[in-house]
């Protein structure tokens, strides 16, 4: 019976030509694709999608996922995107965002695993993952950074200290043009180091340097086309050559590091001091050694470190760059800040979190580059945990969600002037006001971890 089935699939290959047969198989794949693209009743609408690649000719690819105004305005607050084998849908409007962040956050309250965390990560850390490990994770280090000062007046005092290093940095440049990128970075870093590591390192220290141009690199690769089409299409890109590559190499690199220094913190551990935030996560894997469901151990102990790394560097830092540039570009707006600053603490009194209440110019001047600049113009994804409905639309598991904080902070129904740097939309009588739709740090339970650091050394470098 094989013999015969074998000579007759012999028979039909040589009468059949290769062209006829790759015809063939494209024919059947562009079926299962169509087939597996069926949306079910009352999905959100969208742009026509290209079989396999989805809509990924609708995102403007060069700033990661980020989806073109004139698509939200075609289709809708809520519409459906696809990128290669990721569904996802973009959800536009304060109304709709904070009904899914907020009002049923049980189901999006969880991170999607795209092929690039996953292989990095894969649900280990702070910001990717989910279930209990996210819980335990997300609720030691809120209990760490506290007890090691965020929110205190000891996290002033390291940032204030840092602020003394960065002026002698600057001053060393003797006035010339000089790009303020690293000396930036140097001072920002240093205070979650300090944190994390029990320690602050000199600006010309070769190895921070080589750690900080290394976390440099891989934002700028993460955000690049090749890393992009990864996610989509990561089977293919597996083979493919292009910067992904490179960008898991630095990633590994990075992780190797900080095993070092986890390393080297075991070798003089006192389990009944802890220094730092890697002392008190040994603590806590020594607390639960025996406990085979923990989520407390050394692999999660370097993704959590390198998450707040990440997190209490790049953002911080480059919103201060933005900053800078604002003042540059609008001289006018950089005297009235000054004036302020001179009337409030003269030239030698150091700044700290609780002079931005009288100080509502500059208060206002701070939030109006998160504004204008957000640096996560898509929020952090989320995921659908299971089947639910949103604005009527029907949002299957697993699905991706994007909240689009772009729009939100340049609706210009809400803010006059929307592209315009005026700060005068964060005041009212000359007192700073709040607005509700300014959400740079997110909303809900996943809310941004380092939101109360970001907001101290936003304020007391400024």
């Amino acid at each position: 019976m094989l013999e015969a089935l074998g000579s007759l699939v012999a028979a039909l290959w040589t009468t059949l030509r290769p062209g006829t047969v790759l015809l063939g198989a494209f024919v059947f794949l562009l079926f299962a694709d169509f087939l597996k693209r069926q949306h079910p009743k009352n999905y959100p609408p969208g742009p026509l999608r290209l079989p396999f690649i989805g809509n990924v000719f609708h995102l403007d690819l060069g700033k990661g996922i980020f989806v073109p105004q004139q698509v939200v305005k075609k289709y809708g607050n809520i519409i459906r995107l696809d990128f290669g084998v990721i569904h996802s849908i973009v959800i536009t409007g304060l109304p709709y965002i904070k009904e899914a962040l907020v009002g049923q956050e049980q189901n999006f309250v969880n991170r999607p695993m795209i092929a690039i965390q996953k292989r990095i990560f894969n649900n280990k850390g702070l910001i990717r993952s989910n279930g209990q490990v996210w819980k335990e994770q997300r609720r030691f280090t809120l209990t760490t950074l506290r007890n090691f000062g965020l929110g205190r007046k000891s996290l002033e005092e390291r940032i204030q200290e840092e602020v003394t290093y960065l002026i002698q940095a600057i001053g060393e440049e003797n006035g010339q043009p000089f790009d303020p990128h690293f000396i930036i970075n140097n001072a920002v870093s240093n205070i979650i180091c300090s944190i994390t590591f029990g320690e602050r390192f000199d600006y010309q220290d070769d190895q921070f340097q080589e750690l900080l141009k290394l976390l440099d690199e891989i934002l700028c690769i993460q955000a690049s086309v090749c890393c992009q089409l990864y996610n989509a299409f990561p089977r293919i890109m597996n083979f493919l050559p292009g910067s992904h590559h490179d960008l898991f190499r630095k990633w590994e690199k990075l992780k190797r590091f900080v095993a070092n220094v986890i390393e080297n913190h075991r070798k003089d551990w006192n389990p009944a001091e802890a220094r730092d935030f890697i002392d008190a996560y040994l603590q806590e894997i020594e607390k639960h050694k025996d406990n085979a469901t923990s989520s407390f151990d050394d692999e999660n102990l370097i993704c959590s470190t390198l998450d707040l790394f990440l997190a209490g560097t790049e953002t911080t830092s480059t919103t201060l760059r933005w900053g800078l540039l604002f003042m540059a570009l609008n001289p006018e707006i950089q005297e009235k800040v000054q004036a302020e600053i001179d009337s409030m603490l003269g030239q030698s009194q150091q700044p700290n979190s609780a002079i931005p209440d009288a100080m509502a110019y500059t208060n206002a001047v701070i939030h109006k580059v998160l504004r204008m600049k957000n640096i996560i113009p898509m929020n952090v994804p989320r995921e659908v945990a299971l089947d639910t409905t949103l604005a009527g639309y029907h949002m299957p598991k697993s699905t991706m969600v994007l909240t689009n904080l772009t729009a939100l902070h340049r609706d210009p129904a809400e803010w006059a002037t929307s592209d315009t740097f005026n700060p005068e939309h964060f005041l009212e009588n000359g007192q700073f006001k709040k607005r509700e739709f300014f959400l740079p740090f997110s909303i809900g339970k996943r809310v941004c971890l380092g939101k109360q650091l970001a907001r101290t050394g936003l304020t007391t470098r400024s």
